[in-house]
């Protein structure tokens, strides 16, 4: 508050015609009352409501949560702020003069029962006089003293009572914050679902692979050397991309995640069902990128969901199937309108013997594709369909775009 009262004794003793404002106690009092304004104009800064966040986290122990985070969005949060950082000076200014007037003249009245030289002194306590009222003035002095800590104490509890009305969040606050939050979760629910997907086809694969080596070990050495560099290549894979996820969710740090990698269609795709059918599973894939006749060619997010997509149906089948899967992957056009198509079917998995478990991951897998292609606009369907299964998925991609007329040709 010093800062602001020593501005405005100026402008009061030159409006009282060049007087000293501080050695008047009227002026001092009508330069606190003129300080005042000055520091709610301040107030207003954006930065004032993180200081004084700040403040009263560390010195009234007011709980967190009931305190806003980051500088004022809107006017009205400034103007609470600006309320707060006013009356957290004005109080202060009030408890600071209080501590360096009151408790010397307490210390006097306690020690003049013991002093003849300050019962004689002019230090304006000649009322008291008398013997008796000598000695009341330690009691005098103590109440003063009391009177201070009271004061202190009292100022203390009315601004941490006031803090989370003044400093409290918002109705835009909390809207950025719970926006804040549910992008963070979502950010952690992308990385969960490349985790799961990544993870647990390497899983599957890697079983089905190792199984199928077991199988011929004696009699097909070349294909036992075929499934254990497919073994190799999924697992280095896996744990490349296991780290890299892992990293990002240690570092918590969401605007990272698309540092995260992730395989596409048109760079990975023949890698996947290379390493499926090193399983020893036949798969059939018919691939119809469309007119330009590359993957590539799709926009980046496209072609990073879809390979996801058909990395889980493939899982799917190799868990829960049996038998040949045959893979379609179209690029097609209807109404205008380009679609990424995915169909993927496969007979079904023979009946559980006695006393064996049907194997089961609870369906995360499917969620996590019907949330890939439901952020492209898309839409994932999975269930029996004939005498087998069925998963297809469709992602849109867009308008056509419109043929230019060719120049130069005409009537």
């Amino acid at each position: 508050m010093m800062p602001y009262l020593l501005l405005a004794q100026v402008g009061v003793g030159v409006a009282a015609g060049g007087a000293n404002a501080m050695a008047s106690f009227r002026l001092t009092l009508i330069a606190y009352a003129a300080a005042l304004p000055l520091a709610a104009v301040t107030g207003l800064v954006g930065l004032v409501r993180p200081l004084s966040v700040a403040a009263v986290r560390a010195m009234c122990g007011v709980p967190g949560d009931t305190l806003a985070e980051g500088q004022a969005r809107s006017w009205a949060a400034r103007w609470r702020a600006s309320a707060w950082w006013t009356l957290h000076l004005g109080v202060g200014a009030v408890v600071s003069g209080v501590s360096l007037a009151a408790p010397p003249m307490a210390v006097v009245l306690i020690v003049l029962p013991l002093s003849d030289t300050l019962r004689g002194s002019r230090l304006g306590i000649g009322w008291l006089g008398t013997t008796a009222e000598v000695f009341v003035a330690p009691v005098l002095g103590a109440g003063l003293l009391a009177g201070v800590v009271l004061c202190a104490a009292g100022a203390g509890a009315l601004l941490a009572r006031l803090a989370p009305v003044l400093l409290g969040p918002t109705a835009a606050d909390r809207l950025a914050a719970a926006e804040e939050r549910a992008a963070d979760l979502a950010v952690r629910n992308r990385l969960a679902r490349e985790l799961h997907d990544a993870v647990g086809h390497a899983l599957s694969a890697v079983t089905l692979q190792a199984g199928a080596a077991r199988r011929v070990l004696d009699s097909d050495p070349g294909f036992v050397r075929e499934a254990l560099a497919a073994i190799e290549d999924t697992t280095r894979r896996t744990v490349g991309e296991l780290d890299a996820v892992l990293g990002l969710l240690r570092d918590g740090d969401p605007a990272r995640a698309d540092a995260a990698p992730a395989p596409t269609l048109a760079a990975d795709l023949d890698g996947l069902l290379a390493r499926t059918r090193a399983g020893g599973t036949t798969l059939t894939a018919e691939q119809h990128p469309g007119p330009a006749g590359d993957w590539a060619q799709l926009p980046a997010i496209a072609s990073r969901e879809a390979y996801r997509i058909v990395q889980e149906g493939l899982s799917n089948a190799l868990r829960h199937g049996a038998g040949p899967i045959a893979l379609r992957i179209r690029v097609h056009t209807s109404d205008g309108h380009r679609e990424l198509e995915i169909t993927m079917t496969n007979p079904p998995a023979p009946a559980p013997r006695a006393g064996e478990e049907r194997r089961t991951t609870g369906g995360r897998g499917l969620r996590g594709a019907a949330e890939r292609a439901a952020l492209l606009g898309g839409a994932v369907e999975a269930g029996p369909y004939g005498d087998g299964w069925r998963l297809r998925a469709s992602l849109p991609l867009g308008d056509v775009p419109a043929e230019k007329p060719a120049r130069g040709v005409g009537r």
